[in-house]
């Protein structure tokens, strides 16, 4: 049985028995004017539009179309309405269940349909991020032919996880998170409509409002609950679905997290920005999104670790130290209980005194190398332990500074390209204060070991006065 016998006896139940599909599915639009949300792409002349045969001339349009946007927006409620208004069979398909056998099973089909019926296939694709390379290069004879329009569903960044050359031959189209104003009126329809509760129920205004707290944007979640709450009701015998009945039957929101998305970065990102912003409201929030969604406590420990080193550095020492053990606890214990300690490291980091120097002095330091200013050890510093190091000249008047007053020896380290410069740059913020004193003390100390002035004013970087512009990027943005 070909996949669109599949779906057409799945319509041909729902329509004998409409109570028998779940209300989302009851509550799917028909038309585009029923659709919620999404009034950028469903504007009078709009590729959508025109896609379905509106605004004259027919359908237009490229015959592929990718979807993008978090999961309940619309997607696969978008691929179904264009099937009915063009009046054309509509083929599902899961990447997740779905390989090449089955998309090639579809195209035969569609090309066997229009051939022999004159009848056209819309073939939705949900999840096409999940398919290899080789998997979507399937499709590719099918939309260059136009054998059938393939409108595929994805969460992700399809510039990331779709191959270029179905990216190419797709109209993008972004969907947004749904409104709580969408969304209220989505679920007054689902309560008063008949393929809906048809009023056996009424919503009261406190249980919608938690309702379009959880739905979090997504229309499919928030049908789910309210259909879950009114069969908790009528199993009560009771006529409303009051804050309680809907809590118990809803034990809580499912985290809107992608831990293989987009959002698996967004979120990591946002944890980090926080901590570096000293929010530690903030990121106590988006650590618990990760906490919650199930992320890897130990992929939570090691942003945290960078985290301590890239924006606190030396004006807090012992943040890193902190951040270390974090990540040695985490890996022991695990969840429930590393969430505690993934909270204490958090707020310590958020809370630290902020220094960046580090990272600016590692990325000066980098980018020097990769101009390729450097040249050769000096003489003096040079490995003096090998048989005929002293004939080189190796290690010969190298000041030992233990033996120094001070254990500061006045002497040049770097090599002569780059003698007198100055990659780190203390700041005077926390325990880096100390430090900033310290330095300037060390440097002009080890000044007076360098060439009389003048002796190297031609040398490349001789100036103590030359110091590097803002070198290098940190881990985060």
């Amino acid at each position: 049985m070909e996949p669109d016998l599949f779906t057409a006896a799945a319509e041909e139940r729902q329509e004998k028995d409409p109570s028998s599909s779940p209300l989302a599915v009851r509550m799917r639009p028909r038309t585009l004017d029923e659709v919620v949300g999404q009034q950028h792409l469903l504007k009078p002349g709009s590729p959508l539009r025109r896609l379905v045969g509106e605004g004259g001339g027919g359908p237009a349009g490229p015959s592929s179309v990718l979807l993008w946007g978090p999961p309940g927006t619309g997607k696969t409620t978008l691929a179904y309405v264009v099937s009915k208004a063009t009046n054309k069979r509509f083929v599902e398909l899961s990447a997740i269940t779905a390989g090449v056998k089955e998309v090639r099973a579809v195209i035969d089909g569609a090309r066997r349909a229009t051939g022999g019926f004159g009848k056209e296939t819309v073939l939705f694709l949900d999840e096409i991020h999940r398919f290899s390379k080789a998997q979507q290069d399937s499709l590719l004879p099918a939309v260059e032919n136009r054998w059938v329009t393939l409108i595929a569903a994805t969460t992700e960044n399809p510039y990331f996880s779709v191959i270029s050359p179905l990216l190419s031959r797709s109209l993008l189209l972004t969907l947004e998170p749904l409104t709580s104003q969408d969304l209220r009126g989505l679920l007054r329809r689902a309560v008063a409509d008949e393929r809906g509760l048809g009023g056996a129920v009424t919503l009261p205004e406190d249980a919608e409002e938690h309702l379009l707290r959880i739905a979090g944007g997504d229309a499919r979640r928030a049908l789910t609950a309210l259909e879950a709450g009114a069969g908790s009701a009528l199993a009560k015998g009771e006529e409303e679905i009051s804050l309680t009945t809907l809590e118990e039957s809803v034990d809580r929101a499912a985290v809107k997290y992608d831990r293989d998305g987009d959002q698996h970065y967004d979120v990591a990102s946002a944890l980090i920005k926080s901590i570096r912003g000293s929010d530690v409201d903030a990121a106590l929030h988006y650590l618990a999104r990760m906490v919650e969604a199930g992320e890897d406590p130990r992929f939570i420990a090691r942003r945290l670790m960078i985290s301590a080193s890239e924006d606190i550095g030396l004006a807090d020492p012992q943040a890193l130290p902190l951040a270390v053990a974090a990540a040695q606890a985490v890996a022991m214990i695990g969840f429930p209980e590393a969430a505690l300690t993934l909270s204490h490291t958090t707020i310590a980091l958020a809370l630290a005194p902020k220094s960046n120097a580090a990272t600016l002095a590692i990325g000066s330091a980098l980018e020097d190398v990769r101009r390729g200013l450097a040249g050769p050890v000096p003489a003096h510093l040079r490995d003096g332990h090998y048989k005929g190091a002293a004939k080189l000249g190796h290690a010969q008047g190298y000041l030992y500074p233990h033996d120094v007053p001070g254990g500061i020896a006045p002497q040049q380290y770097a090599p002569d390209a780059l003698a007198g410069k100055e990659y780190y740059r203390p700041t005077r913020y926390g325990a880096e204060a100390r430090y900033a004193d310290v330095v300037e003390r060390v440097r002009e100390r080890l000044a007076e070991g360098r060439p009389a002035p003048g002796a190297g004013e031609d040398r490349p970087g001789g100036n103590r006065e030359d110091r590097p512009g803002k070198g290098g990027r940190g881990t985060e943005d």
